[in-house]
């Protein structure tokens, strides 16, 4: 070979290896960039652990072994709160002591993992940062996770954590759960203490949280709330027609549901219909006020839309009682949502008298037709949550249909709760059921006793002719997948193989039932057919870092120590944090290399 050609070999060579060198920086970073391990929830890690545990006979503490989140408004000693904007945490020192709420909760038990993401200054109740990638919406990738406390739902939707803690003034933590499909609870206004939480509307504020088991919000409940475990049962369900005439999709698939959950558990005789905002009109006359006028120039009775008028006023009004000073001297680069609500024309300013008036009725209102023993049913939004980007959510027609729906509770203090129904074309849907100012035990414990019905029912519904769309391969396959999960619960191993794979037959693409299989060969012992289900679940999902370990611990069982090495070694790669991949690589980097 001559030196000509010699040169021009090695520059091929280097040139091909620069070439290789530059694909795998570019595969790292789009790799870095797909794979957000927590979907963009967390902003600060941390821990916060629970005390000892009190020695015998005495019971342990009732949130045992839970992890939990907090959104960024709550105080944690040593730590700047954020609140959503970054020259929000520039220009204050960290927290010298912690939210009571978070101690509260880290008293009675449960570890906290971390601060989630929220809305700038808790102010959108649909999501999207100016400052900060917004949250993956992990049921629904293409959707929005809601605001202002979408990290909080997106961490519980995901099963980063337990259950998670967030601030709703106008929806903040109800349309997030609604988004995400997982339970939310809006406690009633003033029941548990705002000291160490970063205010937006006092008289509106409430510290809510997230699970999806009703058993663990519940449980969360009774701790946060300081309440005794007491059994009630609803004599009155409610359902209020005329807000389900604003749903954009099918009624049936929402009301039918709830009718039937009732009938079966508490008999026919509880339930009755009414019109919310007729009632409201008749009993709250500060709402005549916010009444719209119509092309001849006559009052439009719009209860609903005055009642949400009045509450965004309020908001408003309160928020930059707090904030605006701040505002000006900082000057802060705001989200163009948070600069639009700064910009409130004074004279609508000149009403907040009569909004703090119509708050007051309205509760009294709500109280009277409650009472102690009912449940008022209403959608929790009224249209499926927005894609990523779209400008629907910020339409006046789609905010007047949302906020109309979440004045109810928080114009009334009223205590709400957010349960999610399944899908309807691919989207979380949910109804909320509302009980009297006070009565969150009585809530708490109809979420409890309902919700494994309302989740029979939802089949049931989807099955029937009273739903207009038949039920999906998809959802049937969900359906197989939630047996399976709760015979592997019951520890019935070969049953919950039966559902698993019954939901693999349906919908044979889905990384989740396989992995969820191979859980429960290895129970069995079964760890070949564990290692071939978990090797399918990475095919079609390389981001699954359960069917990682499950493999790994199933090659370790076969022998194939080099490779279960590398299978926990990559769950590391995706979760830097996971204990139970890094004790194992650990392990069998001592025995074996």
């Amino acid at each position: 070979m001559t030196q000509k050609a010699m040169s021009a070999t090695s520059t091929n060579l280097w040139v091909l290896l620069g070439l290789g060198i530059a694909g795998i920086i570019l595969v790292t970073r789009k790799l870095k960039k797909a794979v957000r391990e927590d979907f963009g929830a967390f902003v600060e890690r941390l821990q916060l652990l629970p005390p000892p545990q009190p020695a015998p006979p005495k019971a342990p503490h009732p949130l045992t072994g839970l992890s939990f989140a907090v959104a960024d408004v709550f105080d944690i000693k040593g730590w700047v709160t954020g609140f959503g904007n970054p020259d929000w945490s520039r220009t204050h020192e960290p927290a010298y002591q912690t939210s009571l709420a978070v101690s509260t909760v880290v008293e009675g038990g449960a570890t906290c993992v971390g601060k989630t993401i929220i809305s700038e200054m808790g102010y959108s109740i649909f999501g999207g940062h100016k400052h900060y990638e917004a949250p993956t919406n992990p049921v629904a990738p293409a959707r929005i996770g809601g605001g202002s406390s979408s990290g909080s739902a997106v961490a519980v939707a995901v099963g980063l954590v337990d259950f998670s803690l967030g601030i709703d003034s106008i929806g903040g933590v109800r349309v997030p759960a609604a988004c995400c499909g997982v339970l939310g609870f809006r406690p009633s206004h003033g029941a548990i203490s705002n000291a160490g939480v970063i205010p937006v509307s006092p008289s509106l504020d409430t510290i809510g949280w997230f699970a999806k088991d009703p058993s663990i919000l519940r449980r969360v409940g009774h701790v946060i709330l300081q309440l005794g475990y007491v059994d009630s049962r609803p004599r009155h369900v409610i359902v209020a027609d005329d807000c389900f005439q604003l749903l954009k999709i099918p009624k049936a698939r929402v009301v039918q549901v709830v009718t039937k959950s009732a009938e079966k558990l508490f008999g026919k005789q509880v339930l009755s219909h009414t019109n919310i905002g007729d009632y409201l009109a008749s009993k709250v006359p500060s709402l005549k006020h916010f009444h719209n006028k119509n092309k001849n120039g006559e009052l439009k009775l719009s209860s609903l839309r005055s009642l949400a008028t009045a509450m965004q006023l309020l908001q408003r009004h309160e928020f930059k009682s707090l904030h605006a000073e701040w505002i000006s001297s900082t000057k802060p680069i705001l989200d163009s949502v948070v600069s639009a609500f700064l910009k409130t024309d004074e004279s609508l300013e000149a009403n907040i008298s009569s909004c703090q008036l119509i708050r007051n009725e309205t509760r009294v209102a709500l109280n009277s037709l409650l009472k102690d023993d009912g449940i008022l049913v209403i959608p929790t939004l009224a249209d499926l949550p927005p894609k990523v980007g779209a400008k629907e959510a910020f339409s006046e027609e789609y905010q007047t249909r949302a906020l109309s729906m979440l004045a109810i509770a928080s114009m009334s203090g009223c205590c709400q709760v957010t349960v999610p129904l399944g899908s309807h074309d691919k989207c979380p849907i949910s109804v909320s059921f509302i009980a009297r100012h006070g009565g969150d035990r009585f809530l708490l414990d109809t979420v409890q006793a309902m919700f494994g019905t309302v989740q029979e029912q939802v089949v049931v519904v989807s099955k029937s002719n009273l739903s207009s769309n038949a039920l999906s391969q998809e959802e049937s396959a969900e359906f197989a997948k939630e047996k399976g999960n709760n015979a592997f619960k019951e520890r019935q191993w070969q049953k919950a193989i039966s559902f698993y794979s019954e939901a693999i037959k349906l919908s044979g693409k889905n990384a989740t039932y396989y992995s969820n299989r191979a859980a429960a060969y290895l129970e069995l012992g079964s760890f070949l057919q564990a290692e071939a289900d978990c090797s399918a679940a990475i095919d079609l999902d390389k981001k699954n870092v359960k069917a990682y370990l499950r493999r790994g611990t199933a090659r370790e069982m076969l022998g194939y120590y080099k490779e279960a090495i590398e299978d926990f070694r990559y769950a590391l790669v995706l979760e830097p944090t996971n204990k139970t991949a890094t004790l194992a690589a650990n392990r069998l980097k001592k025995l074996f290399q």
